[in-house]
């Protein structure tokens, strides 16, 4: 068989890196006098590569996980000791396997997004587990709209076939009953089977905001702390350190030539930096 042939008989047998790499590694096995089993080898595990590869970008592509808020982004020195101990243990994914869940908790600005989100990229990276970032607000109107139309069992279903789905500001969902039922519906249906990564500025003793209804809300708490590691973020604002370094940066600056103003603004205009404390809620 030529090798044109062999190429398109390795494609239709869906081994598209193998056709691809074919003559390439034809010629270097005759070049290094590889045998057949190397040969052999060298093909499988460039396929098997590439295929990792793919999947990896696939589900990144699917994750909806903000851009920039990587592990390797992530200052690790602005975390509680506490969460600095746990996260050699969250990064080797056995509490996805065991379907526990994960519980941020914190002012706003505390760095509780930037965690989640790049503990869910290095499950994906790492492990190849199929996970899902997505505001608490979205979530909770794609079920309400799937409710609507009769198909919120398929909606469930379609969300089951994430490992780990985390919830980003779940305290700053304000829900009618409607919305809030279809919420513990998505909680409850996960319990014990699928992980939930939930970031939260509410304390537990205020979630009666979120739930209205006090059964209810003690009924969703209970699901989800049966199995869970909780995390307190009671570090310094995240926003607030920044703009102190911006500001120290700018203090330390050397002073411009006489007649001018030294500004990072737009125009010239004057620098603002943002006030210290907590960071104000987003709206939504």
């Amino acid at each position: 068989m030529s090798a044109e042939g062999l190429a398109v008989l390795l494609r239709a047998f869906r081994l598209p890196t193998m056709a691809s790499i074919w003559p390439e590694s034809v010629a270097r096995a005759e070049r290094e006098n590889w045998g057949y089993k190397r040969l052999l080898q060298h093909l499988c595990e460039s396929e098997a590569q590439d295929r990792r590869e793919r999947k990896v970008q696939r589900l990144l592509h699917e994750s909806g996980l903000p851009e920039g808020k990587s592990l390797g982004s992530l200052d690790e020195r602005i975390l509680p000791v506490k969460i600095r101990r746990v996260l050699p243990t969250l990064l080797e994914g056995q509490f996805v396997e065991r379907a526990e869940n994960l519980l941020a908790f914190g002012l706003p600005g505390r760095g509780k997004t930037h965690f989640l989100a790049a503990l869910g990229r290095e499950l994906i990276l790492r492990h190849g587990y199929r996970v899902l970032f997505t505001p608490t607000f979205k979530l909770v109107q794609r079920l309400l709209n799937a409710k609507k139309e009769l198909r919120l069992e398929s909606e469930l279903k379609r969300l089951d076939r994430f490992c780990a789905v985390i919830l980003d500001d779940i305290g700053y969902v304000q829900q009618d009953r409607q919305e809030m039922e279809v919420l513990f519906t998505f909680l409850a249906e996960r319990y014990e089977r699928r992980s939930v990564l939930i970031s939260s500025n509410l304390v537990f003793s205020k979630w009666d905001q979120i739930f209205k209804d006090p059964m209810t809300t003690m009924a969703a708490i209970d699901r989800l702390v049966h199995h869970a590691t909780i995390l307190e973020f009671n570090n310094e604002s995240v926003r607030g350190q920044q703009a102190r370094g911006r500001q120290k940066e700018r203090s330390d600056a050397p002073a411009g030539p006489i007649g001018s103003t030294t500004s990072s603004a737009p125009g010239g205009a004057n620098d603002s930096v943002p006030p210290m404390g907590p960071a104000p809620k987003d709206q939504h």
